[in-house]
Protein backbone atom coordinates (compact mmCIF):
# COMPACT_ATOMS: atom_id res chain seq x y z
CA UNK A 1 0.00 0.00 0.00
CA UNK A 2 2.78 2.37 0.60
CA UNK A 3 4.74 1.57 -1.81
CA UNK A 4 1.59 2.23 -4.52
CA UNK A 5 1.31 5.26 -2.59
CA UNK A 6 4.97 6.98 -3.05
CA UNK A 7 4.84 5.55 -6.93
CA UNK A 8 1.60 8.11 -7.02
CA UNK A 9 2.97 11.08 -5.61
CA UNK A 10 6.23 10.87 -7.82
CA UNK A 11 3.82 10.50 -10.72
CA UNK A 12 2.08 13.52 -9.49
CA UNK A 13 5.79 15.42 -8.88
CA UNK A 14 6.24 14.17 -12.72
CA UNK A 15 3.37 15.95 -14.29
CA UNK A 16 3.93 19.18 -11.74
CA UNK A 17 6.97 20.30 -13.12
CA UNK A 18 5.29 20.57 -16.56
CA UNK A 19 2.65 22.92 -15.02
CA UNK A 20 4.29 25.99 -13.84
CA UNK A 21 1.22 28.35 -12.41
CA UNK A 22 2.87 31.10 -11.73
CA UNK A 23 3.73 31.73 -15.76
CA UNK A 24 0.23 31.97 -16.83
CA UNK A 25 -1.27 35.05 -17.76
CA UNK A 26 -4.50 34.89 -16.14
CA UNK A 27 -3.12 32.96 -12.58
CA UNK A 28 -1.39 36.71 -12.26
CA UNK A 29 -4.54 38.27 -12.96
CA UNK A 30 -6.32 36.91 -10.27
CA UNK A 31 -3.54 37.26 -7.83
CA UNK A 32 -3.32 40.67 -8.45
CA UNK A 33 -7.11 40.94 -8.21
CA UNK A 34 -6.27 39.17 -4.72
CA UNK A 35 -3.88 41.73 -3.83
CA UNK A 36 -6.28 44.18 -4.42
CA UNK A 37 -8.49 42.80 -2.07
CA UNK A 38 -6.39 42.67 0.65
CA UNK A 39 -5.00 46.34 0.34
CA UNK A 40 -7.45 48.03 1.62
CA UNK A 41 -5.79 51.57 1.75
CA UNK A 42 -4.41 51.00 -1.49
CA UNK A 43 -1.20 52.59 -0.89
CA UNK A 44 0.57 49.17 -2.93
CA UNK A 45 1.42 47.33 0.31
CA UNK A 46 -0.45 44.68 2.43
CA UNK A 47 0.30 44.63 6.02
CA UNK A 48 0.08 42.97 8.93
CA UNK A 49 -3.57 44.50 9.87
CA UNK A 50 -4.68 44.41 6.30
CA UNK A 51 -3.24 40.54 6.22
CA UNK A 52 -5.81 39.50 9.33
CA UNK A 53 -8.60 41.32 8.74
CA UNK A 54 -8.59 39.75 5.03
CA UNK A 55 -7.63 36.32 6.58
CA UNK A 56 -10.98 36.66 9.04
CA UNK A 57 -12.98 37.45 6.25
CA UNK A 58 -12.32 34.57 4.63
CA UNK A 59 -13.65 32.23 7.58
CA UNK A 60 -9.94 31.23 8.78
CA UNK A 61 -9.87 29.84 12.59
CA UNK A 62 -7.77 32.08 14.81
CA UNK A 63 -5.06 29.97 15.20
CA UNK A 64 -4.74 29.15 11.63
CA UNK A 65 -4.85 32.85 10.75
CA UNK A 66 -1.91 33.50 13.24
CA UNK A 67 0.31 30.62 11.90
CA UNK A 68 -0.90 32.07 8.23
CA UNK A 69 0.31 35.69 8.83
CA UNK A 70 3.83 34.00 9.91
CA UNK A 71 4.23 31.80 7.10
CA UNK A 72 3.37 34.36 4.44
CA UNK A 73 5.45 36.99 6.48
CA UNK A 74 8.47 35.47 7.20
CA UNK A 75 8.59 33.54 4.10
CA UNK A 76 7.98 36.25 1.86
CA UNK A 77 8.96 39.55 3.00
CA UNK A 78 12.58 39.44 1.45
CA UNK A 79 13.58 43.34 2.73
CA UNK A 80 12.06 42.44 6.38
CA UNK A 81 9.89 45.88 6.01
CA UNK A 82 6.64 44.13 7.27
CA UNK A 83 4.88 45.12 4.45
CA UNK A 84 4.18 42.87 1.07
CA UNK A 85 4.62 44.80 -1.98
CA UNK A 86 2.94 42.41 -5.15
CA UNK A 87 6.01 40.46 -6.03
CA UNK A 88 6.49 38.85 -2.47
CA UNK A 89 2.79 38.56 -2.13
CA UNK A 90 2.80 36.48 -5.72
CA UNK A 91 6.23 34.82 -4.48
CA UNK A 92 3.92 32.96 -1.53
CA UNK A 93 1.04 31.98 -3.59
CA UNK A 94 3.90 30.83 -6.26
CA UNK A 95 5.17 28.19 -4.00
CA UNK A 96 1.85 27.20 -1.55
CA UNK A 97 -0.42 26.94 -5.14
CA UNK A 98 2.67 24.81 -6.05
CA UNK A 99 2.11 22.57 -2.86
CA UNK A 100 -1.76 22.44 -3.34
CA UNK A 101 -1.62 21.20 -6.93
CA UNK A 102 0.64 18.06 -6.09
CA UNK A 103 -1.79 17.74 -3.53
CA UNK A 104 -4.65 17.76 -6.02
CA UNK A 105 -2.95 15.62 -8.39
CA UNK A 106 -2.24 13.28 -5.34
CA UNK A 107 -6.06 12.50 -4.93
CA UNK A 108 -6.76 12.68 -8.88
CA UNK A 109 -5.73 8.91 -9.04
CA UNK A 110 -7.85 8.92 -12.55
CA UNK A 111 -6.13 12.09 -14.16
CA UNK A 112 -9.66 13.54 -15.18
CA UNK A 113 -8.74 16.65 -13.55
CA UNK A 114 -11.71 16.04 -10.64
CA UNK A 115 -11.67 15.00 -7.30
CA UNK A 116 -14.69 12.54 -6.11
CA UNK A 117 -15.81 11.02 -3.23
CA UNK A 118 -14.16 7.36 -3.99
CA UNK A 119 -10.43 9.36 -4.45
CA UNK A 120 -11.12 11.00 -0.93
CA UNK A 121 -12.08 7.83 0.78
CA UNK A 122 -9.22 6.07 -1.16
CA UNK A 123 -6.24 8.78 -0.46
CA UNK A 124 -7.36 8.70 3.18
CA UNK A 125 -7.44 5.03 3.78
CA UNK A 126 -3.92 5.22 2.57
CA UNK A 127 -2.80 7.75 5.09
CA UNK A 128 -4.54 5.25 7.76
CA UNK A 129 -7.73 7.21 8.35
CA UNK A 130 -10.80 5.64 7.33
CA UNK A 131 -14.09 7.60 6.65
CA UNK A 132 -17.59 6.60 5.81
CA UNK A 133 -18.99 7.72 2.31
CA UNK A 134 -21.23 9.66 4.48
CA UNK A 135 -18.52 11.93 5.79
CA UNK A 136 -16.34 11.33 2.75
CA UNK A 137 -19.57 13.36 0.98
CA UNK A 138 -19.57 15.87 3.49
CA UNK A 139 -15.86 16.77 2.82
CA UNK A 140 -16.68 16.96 -1.06
CA UNK A 141 -19.95 19.33 -0.42
CA UNK A 142 -17.57 21.88 1.92
CA UNK A 143 -15.82 22.47 -1.12
CA UNK A 144 -18.09 21.57 -4.17
CA UNK A 145 -19.24 25.42 -5.38
CA UNK A 146 -20.96 24.01 -8.57
CA UNK A 147 -22.88 21.61 -7.16
CA UNK A 148 -21.84 18.56 -9.69
CA UNK A 149 -20.86 16.22 -6.72
CA UNK A 150 -16.71 16.64 -7.46
CA UNK A 151 -13.93 18.99 -7.06
CA UNK A 152 -11.91 20.84 -10.19
CA UNK A 153 -8.53 22.91 -9.53
CA UNK A 154 -10.29 25.56 -8.79
CA UNK A 155 -12.61 24.95 -6.17
CA UNK A 156 -9.41 23.14 -4.32
CA UNK A 157 -6.96 25.90 -4.80
CA UNK A 158 -9.66 28.37 -3.63
CA UNK A 159 -10.92 26.19 -0.46
CA UNK A 160 -6.89 25.83 0.70
CA UNK A 161 -5.34 29.17 -0.60
CA UNK A 162 -4.81 30.61 2.72
CA UNK A 163 -4.62 27.30 5.14
CA UNK A 164 -1.44 26.34 6.55
CA UNK A 165 -1.54 23.13 5.20
CA UNK A 166 1.62 21.53 3.19
CA UNK A 167 0.89 17.83 2.74
CA UNK A 168 -1.41 15.52 2.41
CA UNK A 169 -1.19 14.47 6.25
CA UNK A 170 -1.85 18.09 7.06
CA UNK A 171 -5.27 18.14 4.62
CA UNK A 172 -6.23 14.67 6.44
CA UNK A 173 -6.33 15.92 9.79
CA UNK A 174 -8.15 19.63 8.67
CA UNK A 175 -10.69 16.81 6.90
CA UNK A 176 -11.21 15.43 10.26
CA UNK A 177 -11.49 17.75 13.14
CA UNK A 178 -12.38 20.94 10.72
CA UNK A 179 -15.16 19.71 8.92
CA UNK A 180 -16.31 16.32 10.40
CA UNK A 181 -16.66 16.45 13.47
CA UNK A 182 -17.23 20.10 14.41
CA UNK A 183 -19.04 22.44 17.35
CA UNK A 184 -22.45 21.45 16.41
CA UNK A 185 -22.34 18.39 18.50
CA UNK A 186 -20.04 18.95 20.95
CA UNK A 187 -22.64 18.81 23.71
CA UNK A 188 -24.41 15.37 22.21
CA UNK A 189 -21.51 13.62 20.48
CA UNK A 190 -17.93 13.75 21.82
CA UNK A 191 -15.52 14.32 19.29
CA UNK A 192 -13.19 11.10 17.42
CA UNK A 193 -9.70 10.88 18.19
CA UNK A 194 -6.81 8.44 16.49
CA UNK A 195 -5.13 5.56 18.18
CA UNK A 196 -1.93 8.21 17.97
CA UNK A 197 -3.88 11.35 19.23
CA UNK A 198 -5.07 8.86 22.43
CA UNK A 199 -1.46 7.95 23.01
CA UNK A 200 -0.08 11.29 22.52
CA UNK A 201 -2.11 12.93 25.19
CA UNK A 202 -4.13 15.49 22.67
CA UNK A 203 -7.43 13.87 23.77
CA UNK A 204 -6.62 14.51 27.82
CA UNK A 205 -5.41 17.71 26.85
CA UNK A 206 -8.42 18.72 24.57
CA UNK A 207 -10.57 17.91 27.97
CA UNK A 208 -8.56 19.76 29.96
CA UNK A 209 -9.48 22.94 27.24
CA UNK A 210 -12.83 21.90 27.79
CA UNK A 211 -13.36 21.73 31.47
CA UNK A 212 -11.35 25.08 31.60
CA UNK A 213 -13.46 26.72 29.37
CA UNK A 214 -16.35 25.47 30.98
CA UNK A 215 -15.55 26.47 34.22
CA UNK A 216 -14.95 29.72 33.32
CA UNK A 217 -18.14 30.17 31.38
CA UNK A 218 -20.51 29.06 34.21
CA UNK A 219 -18.55 31.19 36.70
CA UNK A 220 -18.93 34.54 34.43
CA UNK A 221 -22.61 33.49 33.95
CA UNK A 222 -23.83 31.84 37.53
CA UNK A 223 -25.74 35.06 38.59
CA UNK A 224 -28.26 34.57 35.65
CA UNK A 225 -28.10 30.75 36.44
CA UNK A 226 -28.93 30.90 39.98
CA UNK A 227 -31.82 33.24 39.05
CA UNK A 228 -32.85 30.96 36.63
CA UNK A 229 -32.87 28.32 39.70
CA UNK A 230 -34.64 30.56 41.91
CA UNK A 231 -37.48 31.04 39.00
CA UNK A 232 -37.79 27.59 38.06
CA UNK A 233 -38.36 26.51 42.03
CA UNK A 234 -40.73 29.29 43.23
CA UNK A 235 -43.19 29.09 40.19
CA UNK A 236 -46.31 31.38 40.89
CA UNK A 237 -44.73 33.26 44.03
CA UNK A 238 -42.03 35.04 41.78
CA UNK A 239 -44.57 36.59 39.85
CA UNK A 240 -43.68 40.36 39.17
CA UNK A 241 -39.70 38.93 39.94
CA UNK A 242 -37.70 40.21 36.90
CA UNK A 243 -34.06 40.36 35.85
CA UNK A 244 -32.87 43.28 38.03
CA UNK A 245 -35.61 42.81 40.84
CA UNK A 246 -33.98 39.60 41.18
CA UNK A 247 -30.26 39.97 41.42
CA UNK A 248 -30.71 42.37 43.65
CA UNK A 249 -33.10 40.57 46.20
CA UNK A 250 -30.14 38.04 46.14
CA UNK A 251 -27.71 40.63 46.99
CA UNK A 252 -29.66 42.22 49.86
CA UNK A 253 -30.23 38.30 50.88
CA UNK A 254 -26.69 37.61 51.67
CA UNK A 255 -24.08 40.30 49.75
CA UNK A 256 -22.69 40.28 46.33
CA UNK A 257 -21.12 36.25 46.77
CA UNK A 258 -24.60 35.29 47.09
CA UNK A 259 -24.91 35.73 43.18
CA UNK A 260 -22.70 32.84 42.83
CA UNK A 261 -23.78 30.25 45.13
CA UNK A 262 -23.85 26.79 43.97
CA UNK A 263 -21.24 27.36 41.45
CA UNK A 264 -18.06 25.79 43.20
CA UNK A 265 -20.39 22.05 42.58
CA UNK A 266 -21.84 23.23 39.34
CA UNK A 267 -17.60 23.82 38.31
CA UNK A 268 -16.55 20.69 40.62
CA UNK A 269 -18.87 18.34 38.41
CA UNK A 270 -17.72 19.24 34.91
CA UNK A 271 -14.13 17.30 35.11
CA UNK A 272 -16.00 13.93 36.14
CA UNK A 273 -18.42 14.51 33.83
CA UNK A 274 -16.88 14.94 30.85
CA UNK A 275 -14.20 11.99 31.30
CA UNK A 276 -16.89 9.42 32.21
CA UNK A 277 -18.61 11.00 28.92
CA UNK A 278 -15.71 10.30 26.61
CA UNK A 279 -14.74 7.04 28.33
CA UNK A 280 -18.78 5.76 27.67
CA UNK A 281 -18.73 6.75 24.37
CA UNK A 282 -15.57 4.71 23.10
CA UNK A 283 -16.92 1.99 25.21
CA UNK A 284 -20.87 2.33 23.66
CA UNK A 285 -18.75 3.46 19.69
CA UNK A 286 -17.12 0.22 20.39
CA UNK A 287 -20.17 -1.97 21.15
CA UNK A 288 -22.19 -0.32 18.08
CA UNK A 289 -18.91 -1.10 15.80
CA UNK A 290 -18.57 -4.70 16.54
CA UNK A 291 -15.57 -6.25 14.86
CA UNK A 292 -15.41 -3.88 12.11
CA UNK A 293 -12.38 -1.81 13.85
CA UNK A 294 -11.56 0.27 11.24
CA UNK A 295 -14.93 1.34 10.64
CA UNK A 296 -16.44 4.78 11.27
CA UNK A 297 -19.84 5.55 12.69
CA UNK A 298 -22.73 6.87 10.65
CA UNK A 299 -24.65 10.44 12.12
CA UNK A 300 -27.53 8.80 13.58
CA UNK A 301 -25.32 5.94 15.20
CA UNK A 302 -22.89 8.92 16.70
CA UNK A 303 -25.60 10.46 17.99
CA UNK A 304 -27.11 7.24 19.54
CA UNK A 305 -23.94 6.84 21.10
CA UNK A 306 -23.37 10.26 22.78
CA UNK A 307 -26.89 10.19 24.18
CA UNK A 308 -26.22 6.87 25.64
CA UNK A 309 -22.54 8.39 27.04
CA UNK A 310 -24.53 11.40 28.60
CA UNK A 311 -27.26 9.45 30.27
CA UNK A 312 -24.42 7.17 31.33
CA UNK A 313 -22.51 10.37 33.05
CA UNK A 314 -25.57 12.30 34.26
CA UNK A 315 -26.45 9.00 36.17
CA UNK A 316 -23.03 8.66 37.68
CA UNK A 317 -23.02 12.30 38.85
CA UNK A 318 -26.34 13.07 39.12
CA UNK A 319 -26.31 13.48 43.16
CA UNK A 320 -23.60 16.44 42.16
CA UNK A 321 -26.70 17.81 39.82
CA UNK A 322 -28.47 17.74 43.31
CA UNK A 323 -26.72 19.40 45.31
CA UNK A 324 -26.01 22.03 42.73
CA UNK A 325 -29.68 22.89 43.07
CA UNK A 326 -29.90 22.71 47.37
CA UNK A 327 -26.69 24.76 47.22
CA UNK A 328 -28.18 27.84 44.59
CA UNK A 329 -31.42 27.90 46.66
CA UNK A 330 -29.75 27.99 50.02
CA UNK A 331 -30.53 31.07 52.21
CA UNK A 332 -27.77 32.29 54.05
CA UNK A 333 -25.71 30.17 57.07
CA UNK A 334 -28.24 27.16 56.26
CA UNK A 335 -25.32 25.14 54.54
CA UNK A 336 -21.60 25.37 55.87
CA UNK A 337 -20.52 23.54 51.99
CA UNK A 338 -21.04 21.02 50.16
CA UNK A 339 -20.11 18.36 52.71
CA UNK A 340 -22.20 19.75 55.07
CA UNK A 341 -25.45 19.82 52.46
CA UNK A 342 -24.89 16.03 51.27
CA UNK A 343 -24.47 15.11 55.86
CA UNK A 344 -28.06 17.18 55.89
CA UNK A 345 -29.53 15.34 53.20
CA UNK A 346 -28.92 11.94 53.73
CA UNK A 347 -29.92 12.16 57.14
CA UNK A 348 -33.26 13.95 56.81
CA UNK A 349 -34.49 12.55 53.73
CA UNK A 350 -32.18 8.98 52.82
CA UNK A 351 -30.28 7.96 49.56
CA UNK A 352 -32.91 8.07 47.28
CA UNK A 353 -32.81 12.19 47.35
CA UNK A 354 -29.71 12.11 45.50
CA UNK A 355 -31.96 10.82 42.52
CA UNK A 356 -34.84 12.87 42.61
CA UNK A 357 -35.75 14.32 39.03
CA UNK A 358 -33.61 11.84 37.89
CA UNK A 359 -36.37 10.58 34.78
CA UNK A 360 -37.20 13.50 33.25
CA UNK A 361 -33.71 14.16 33.70
CA UNK A 362 -32.89 11.53 31.12
CA UNK A 363 -36.07 11.93 29.20
CA UNK A 364 -34.69 15.77 28.60
CA UNK A 365 -31.30 14.54 26.96
CA UNK A 366 -33.28 12.84 23.64
CA UNK A 367 -35.02 16.27 22.55
CA UNK A 368 -32.27 18.51 23.29
CA UNK A 369 -29.14 16.19 21.62
CA UNK A 370 -31.65 15.39 18.75
CA UNK A 371 -32.96 19.33 17.75
CA UNK A 372 -29.57 20.75 18.98
CA UNK A 373 -27.79 18.08 16.22
CA UNK A 374 -30.34 18.35 13.43
CA UNK A 375 -30.96 22.47 13.96
CA UNK A 376 -27.51 22.78 13.59
CA UNK A 377 -26.20 20.93 10.45
CA UNK A 378 -30.14 22.75 8.83
CA UNK A 379 -29.02 26.05 9.47
CA UNK A 380 -25.06 25.07 8.35
CA UNK A 381 -25.71 23.45 5.33
CA UNK A 382 -28.42 26.42 4.55
CA UNK A 383 -25.43 28.82 4.74
CA UNK A 384 -23.12 26.69 2.88
CA UNK A 385 -25.62 26.73 -0.02
CA UNK A 386 -26.65 30.22 -0.01
CA UNK A 387 -22.78 31.73 0.86
CA UNK A 388 -20.20 29.75 0.16
CA UNK A 389 -19.35 31.17 -3.12
CA UNK A 390 -16.43 33.17 -1.99
CA UNK A 391 -15.42 30.40 0.68
CA UNK A 392 -17.09 26.38 1.03
CA UNK A 393 -15.46 27.18 4.83
CA UNK A 394 -17.96 28.54 6.54
CA UNK A 395 -15.86 30.03 9.25
CA UNK A 396 -15.86 30.14 13.54
CA UNK A 397 -18.50 33.03 13.78
CA UNK A 398 -21.26 31.05 11.44
CA UNK A 399 -20.80 27.51 13.59
CA UNK A 400 -20.58 29.48 16.64
CA UNK A 401 -24.00 30.99 15.28
CA UNK A 402 -25.32 28.07 14.42
CA UNK A 403 -24.62 26.24 17.81
CA UNK A 404 -26.02 29.14 19.65
CA UNK A 405 -29.21 28.89 17.49
CA UNK A 406 -29.50 25.22 17.36
CA UNK A 407 -29.01 24.96 21.28
CA UNK A 408 -31.75 27.36 22.29
CA UNK A 409 -33.82 25.59 19.70
CA UNK A 410 -32.95 22.15 22.22
CA UNK A 411 -33.14 23.96 24.93
CA UNK A 412 -37.14 25.02 24.01
CA UNK A 413 -37.68 21.61 23.57
CA UNK A 414 -36.34 20.17 26.84
CA UNK A 415 -37.30 22.90 29.03
CA UNK A 416 -40.53 22.24 31.15
CA UNK A 417 -38.67 18.67 31.48
CA UNK A 418 -36.18 20.58 32.86
CA UNK A 419 -37.66 22.77 35.07
CA UNK A 420 -39.28 19.74 36.63
CA UNK A 421 -36.26 17.80 37.18
CA UNK A 422 -35.12 21.23 39.06
CA UNK A 423 -38.55 21.23 41.17
CA UNK A 424 -38.02 17.43 41.89
CA UNK A 425 -34.58 17.84 42.86
CA UNK A 426 -35.51 21.19 45.56
CA UNK A 427 -38.94 19.22 47.06
CA UNK A 428 -37.48 19.40 50.79
CA UNK A 429 -35.81 22.75 50.79
CA UNK A 430 -38.95 24.07 49.90
CA UNK A 431 -41.05 24.71 52.98
CA UNK A 432 -45.24 23.75 52.42
CA UNK A 433 -44.58 22.57 48.85
CA UNK A 434 -46.02 19.59 47.88
CA UNK A 435 -43.90 16.23 47.23
CA UNK A 436 -44.91 15.28 43.76
CA UNK A 437 -44.08 12.95 41.56
CA UNK A 438 -42.93 13.85 37.75
CA UNK A 439 -46.67 14.07 36.19
CA UNK A 440 -47.42 15.41 39.57
CA UNK A 441 -45.72 18.01 39.30
CA UNK A 442 -46.60 18.67 35.43
CA UNK A 443 -50.52 18.64 36.83
CA UNK A 444 -49.37 20.64 39.80
CA UNK A 445 -47.86 23.80 37.20
CA UNK A 446 -50.54 23.11 34.65
CA UNK A 447 -53.58 24.09 37.10
CA UNK A 448 -52.15 26.88 38.69
CA UNK A 449 -49.57 28.45 36.28
CA UNK A 450 -50.95 27.66 32.69
CA UNK A 451 -48.53 26.48 30.04
CA UNK A 452 -46.12 29.63 30.22
CA UNK A 453 -45.44 28.01 33.93
CA UNK A 454 -43.47 25.21 32.02
CA UNK A 455 -40.91 28.07 30.79
CA UNK A 456 -40.74 29.88 33.99
CA UNK A 457 -37.33 31.00 34.14
CA UNK A 458 -36.63 30.72 30.30
CA UNK A 459 -35.70 34.19 30.19
CA UNK A 460 -32.41 34.12 32.05
CA UNK A 461 -31.58 31.22 31.05
CA UNK A 462 -32.02 32.65 27.17
CA UNK A 463 -29.38 35.68 27.92
CA UNK A 464 -26.85 33.82 29.05
CA UNK A 465 -26.22 31.50 25.81
CA UNK A 466 -24.70 33.65 24.07
CA UNK A 467 -22.24 35.26 26.39
CA UNK A 468 -21.33 31.49 27.76
CA UNK A 469 -20.83 30.63 23.76
CA UNK A 470 -18.70 33.56 23.67
CA UNK A 471 -16.19 32.83 26.73
CA UNK A 472 -16.46 29.11 25.89
CA UNK A 473 -14.68 29.61 22.47
CA UNK A 474 -12.41 31.98 23.39
CA UNK A 475 -11.04 30.53 26.49
CA UNK A 476 -10.99 27.02 25.02
CA UNK A 477 -8.91 28.93 21.92
CA UNK A 478 -6.53 30.18 24.45
CA UNK A 479 -6.24 27.17 26.55
CA UNK A 480 -5.36 24.41 23.25
CA UNK A 481 -2.77 27.03 22.62
CA UNK A 482 -1.36 26.94 25.88
CA UNK A 483 -1.74 23.29 26.15
CA UNK A 484 0.07 22.69 22.71
CA UNK A 485 -3.50 21.40 21.02
CA UNK A 486 -3.41 22.11 17.12
CA UNK A 487 -6.76 23.46 15.42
Amino acid sequence: MLFNYCTHIARANERLRVSDPGREPETRERWAELFDQLDLNKDGKVDINELRIGLAARGLLRSDAEEVRGIVMMGSDTNHDGLLDFEEFSQYLWAHEKELRLMFHTLDRNHDGRIDVGEIQQSLHNLGLEVSTEHAIKILQSMDRDGTMTINWNEWRDHFLFNPLHNMEGIARYWKHSLMFDIGEHMTVPPEFSQQERQSGVVWRQLVAGAMAGAVSRTGTAPLDRLKVFLQVHGSSSRGINLWTGLRGMVQEGGVRALWRGNGINVLKIAPESAIKFMAYEQIKWLIRGRNEAGTLRVQERFIAGSLAGATAQTIIYPMEVLKTRLTLRKTGQYSGIVDCARQILRREGVRAFYRGYVPNTLGIIPYAGIDLAVYETLKNAWLQQYSKGSADPGVLVLLGCGTVSSTCGQLASYPLALIRTRMQAQASTEGGPKLSMVGQFKHIISHDGVPGLYRGIAPNFLKVIPAVSISYVVYEHMKKALGVKS
